[in-house]
């Protein structure tokens, strides 16, 4: 039999084998091949074939195909062949997983999260315009809450390591009482365009600003911003102007989307169980379609980062590059067990940064405890966050501690031991506020809470989380996020990472506590895919 004709069947028997069990795959590396006539083997400076009868004919056609292919007549045929089986096996193998998980996509079906059973008729896709409003009576029934607020004496230096301080969190209830002007804050919300739309049942709100001053028949490069919990759309009113008027003439003016992930803010909550990020995602394309979009970037943080990672999981040519700044350490494997294992001593072998050593151990208190201490808020919410959440959605003071902690510790784990939580540090009061007033005028934070329920309840082994992403990716690695992801772990779920930007400060609200630091990471690597599509 000529060599390539039992390369072919080899690949043939590989693939179907792998198809039907991939752990039966070892099993071919046990099968020895050698017809009646031909065997082969592989040396440093041929392919050689060796035959019993005359194959003069077989040997010549060979080659023509093989410039090194020769005869030979050592014996020993059935053991000859085994390196080339070995060799031609796994690469069949190896060609045929990496084929797999390249066309890979992450498959999902409609959903129907409205009221009752969905409807007959076509879904309604007309786009209104929204408006944040507010009234007297809002405010009153706001007040009338501070002024009945049950204060609780701190722990003597306890700072916030015990939660909120209490100390402070006075000085919050006051000036939230007393200064603080929600009306402003509204016509601040309202200075740039929103918009609702039905999809899948379910009200979506959005934000869309689109440059100005464009020369004629130009347009902005479509850019989705997706936020995360215990944010809101409202993250990204600081960067919006720096992406859509940029002073800088060489960079992008960009068309930006901010949806609301329904449940959160002015996108209505579902009914139904089960609306997790991959149905985020799939709403938030169907979004991007209506639109009139067929290609755009994605940004996203905190649960941004799963949505639009979805996103490109399941459109991978729709998603034209995919900007994060958070992407949680991937599932733990032997490779991420030898890095923890080996890194500290042997940093160069697993590519890790001093940042990274800093970061990652001691293993027991950066990636154990120090977790522990911020994720206790995920427990809950991922198993009962109806409970907690009532009691937030009738306690604006209980909701403002809640929520305004995470920006603290979030930001900078060493504002635990400030008595203020270093709040007025990176953001202001006037901000942190307006957020709060998102999840309380709207009521939404236990539908929001719930989205940790969805996205946990089934398992973190998700399909997926088995799903390796190729859509070009940007990740702006902040010193201070939740969680430290190096940049090799990173690349493992990332499969296209063609940028990887140690960024000078900042922690988990990045585009909220440093826009500029943002906006210029997000123009840096369009930029580079933008200059490789024009050569």
């Amino acid at each position: 039999m000529p060599y390539y004709q039992i390369w072919e069947e080899f690949a043939r028997a590989a693939e179907k084998l792998y198809l039907t069990d991939p752990m039966k795959v070892r099993v071919v590396l046990k099968y020895r091949h050698c017809d009646g006539n031909l065997c082969m083997k592989v040396t440093d400076d041929a392919v050689c074939l060796q035959y019993k009868t005359d194959q003069a004919q077989d040997v010549k056609k060979i080659e023509k195909l093989h410039g090194k292919v020769r005869g030979c007549n050592t014996a020993g045929l059935y053991s000859m062949i085994t390196e080339v089986l070995v060799a031609l096996v796994l690469g069949a193998v190896v060609y045929v997983l990496l084929l797999r998980r390249r066309q890979e996509v992450l498959k999902t079906e409609d959903g129907w999260w409205g009221e009752g059973e969905p409807p007959d008729t076509p879904e309604d896709d007309t786009i209104h315009p929204f408006k944040v409003e507010t009234s007297s009576e809002e405010i009153e029934d706001l007040h009338k809450r501070l002024d009945h607020t049950r204060p609780f004496p701190c722990l003597e230096d306890s700072q916030f390591n015990y939660g909120f301080n209490a100390k402070y969190l006075q000085k919050v209830v006051s000036y939230w009482r007393n200064d603080f002007d929600w009306k402003k804050q509204v016509e601040k919300l309202n200075r740039y365009p929103h918009f609702k739309t039905k999809i899948e049942g379910i009200d979506v709100h959005y934000v869309h600003v689109r440059p100005r001053n464009l020369p004629e028949g130009t347009s902005g490069v479509p850019l989705l911003m997706v936020h995360g919990w215990p944010g809101s759309f409202y993250e990204f009113y600081g960067i919006l102007p720096l992406l859509t008027e940029p002073r800088n003439p060489d960079d992008f003016a960009f068309e930006v989307i901010c949806p609301s992930i329904p449940g959160y803010g002015f996108s209505e909550a579902p009914r139904k169980k089960g609306f997790n990020s991959v149905c985020a995602a799939r709403v938030f394309h169907k979004l991007m379609k209506r639109l009139g979009f067929t290609q755009f970037y994605a940004h996203g943080g905190d649960w941004g980062w799963l949505v639009t990672t979805n996103m490109a999981q399941l459109e991978p040519k729709t998603v034209k590059g995919l900007h994060i700044n958070f992407a949680p350490p991937p599932k733990f494997g032997v490779g991420m067990a030898m890095s923890i294992l080996l890194g500290r001593r042997f940093p160069k072998l697993f590519g890790f940064t001093e940042h990274d050593l800093s970061r990652l151990f001691p293993v027991k208190q950066k990636l154990i405890v120090e977790s522990l201490m911020e994720t206790g808020y995920m427990h809950i919410q991922a198993t009962k966050p109806d409970t907690i959440g009532r009691g937030l959605n009738d306690s604006p003071v209980g909701l403002a501690a809640y929520i305004l902690e995470k920006f603290s510790t979030w930001t900078n784990p060493e504002f635990r031991n400030l008595e203020d939580g270093g709040l007025e540090r990176n953001f202001s009061l006037d901000d942190l506020l307006t957020n709060v007033m998102i999840y309380w005028t709207t009521g939404s934070i236990i539908s929001s809470m719930r989205f940790y329920k969805e996205n946990f309840g089934e398992g973190l082994n998700q399909k997926h989380a088995k799903i390796p992403v190729y859509v070009p990716t940007g990740y702006a690695a902040f010193p201070n996020e939740l969680m430290h992801t190096p940049k090799p772990w990173v690349k493992q779920m990332y499969r296209k990472l063609k940028s990887y930007t140690p960024m000078a400060r900042g922690g988990h609200f990045a585009a909220m506590e440093e826009p500029q630091l943002m906006a210029e990471d997000i123009q840096n690597f369009i930029r580079k895919l933008e200059k490789r599509k024009r050569k």
